[in-house]
């Protein structure tokens, strides 16, 4: 009998793409992801014997030269280690988001599927960093009603958008952004909701800022990412906050994507941010999908 070789690891192209299909998908990945284009120099697989035993595929958009995240990754049963050593010897250091079924904990199989890959991954250096709701609204979900408590402006300037998005961070409850907090202030966590919005391939006039009685009480961005069209971003100044404006906001949001013709929005939001969950509950959005974000 020949004993079982170590795994190798090599990145994929054009000619052997195909290899990254031979694994199972229990997680309904690849049905997730219909809509995102991965690049086949960005997916990875561990073999052994000849057979992929991991595989992980980083994503980005289009005009991106390096992957934003990594949003799929599987072993084979009893590879678990030759999942994490693909993860070391990837030259990507990016945030893993794991996508995964709504209600994934009461599931023994997701479960059990979703307790390996975040186990491999913090093999490979990587720790949780928050869970979040994912979001899908669609026409069937009927509109929800505009309160008409604020007027909504377009502003030309990035400047008072950066200077509102450090209001708006101030108290905040997302993780990412007091991550960018701790690592650089107020000025790092703006900049970095400013360049998101710069990124997607939506109009910059559609980004609006709300007032009531001519005071500024937050902002909305709707936008498209590669995938489609998306809430951005909902925020409001602290001063304002407790007077349930977020669903104003997050309303407005919902009606601008769907007068242009959106027939599904997507959103996100930290599952530690009971508000807003609330908020997008309140709006008639529902939870589609549940997401473990881990990161180096």
């Amino acid at each position: 009998m020949t004993a079982s070789t170590g795994p190798l690891f090599r990145a994929l192209s054009e000619s052997d793409a195909y290899l990254f299909d031979t694994l199972p998908d229990p997680l309904g990945v690849g049905r997730a992801l219909a809509r995102a284009t991965h690049r086949p120099e960005w997916k990875r697989v561990a073999l052994r014997d000849g057979k992929v035993v991991a595989r992980a595929a980083w994503w980005g958009g289009p005009d991106d030269t390096a992957p934003v995240n990594l949003n799929w990754f599987d072993v084979a049963d009893g590879e678990e280690e030759a999942g994490a050593e693909l993860l070391r010897a990837s030259p990507f250091r990016v945030e893993y988001e794991l996508i995964l079924p709504s209600g994934w904990r009461e599931d023994p199989v997701s479960r059990a599927a979703a307790e390996v890959r975040i186990r491999a991954a913090q093999a490979a250096g990587m720790s949780v960093l928050v869970e979040r709701f994912q979001y899908r609204w669609t026409p069937g979900c009927g509109l929800p009603e505009r309160p008409g408590r604020l007027e909504f402006r377009p502003e030309p300037d990035d400047a008072v958008f950066l200077d509102v998005l450090r209001r708006v961070h101030t108290g905040t409850l997302d993780v990412h952004a007091l991550r960018a907090i701790a690592e650089g202030g107020l000025d790092q966590a703006a900049q970095e909701e400013l360049d998101f919005f710069h990124w997607c391939p939506s109009p910059r006039a559609w980004w609006r800022l709300a007032y009531r009685d001519g005071e500024l009480v937050g902002l909305h961005i709707p936008a498209h990412n590669p995938s489609g069209p998306c809430i951005g971003f909902i925020g409001v100044v602290p001063e304002h906050r407790g007077n349930g404006y977020a669903y104003d906001l997050l309303a407005e949001c919902t009606h601008f994507l769907a007068e242009r013709g959106a027939e599904f929005i997507a959103g996100a939001t930290d599952q530690g941010n009971v508000p807003m969950a609330n908020t997008f509950a309140r709006a008639g959005h529902p939870v589609v999908q549940e997401r473990v974000h881990l990161g180096f």
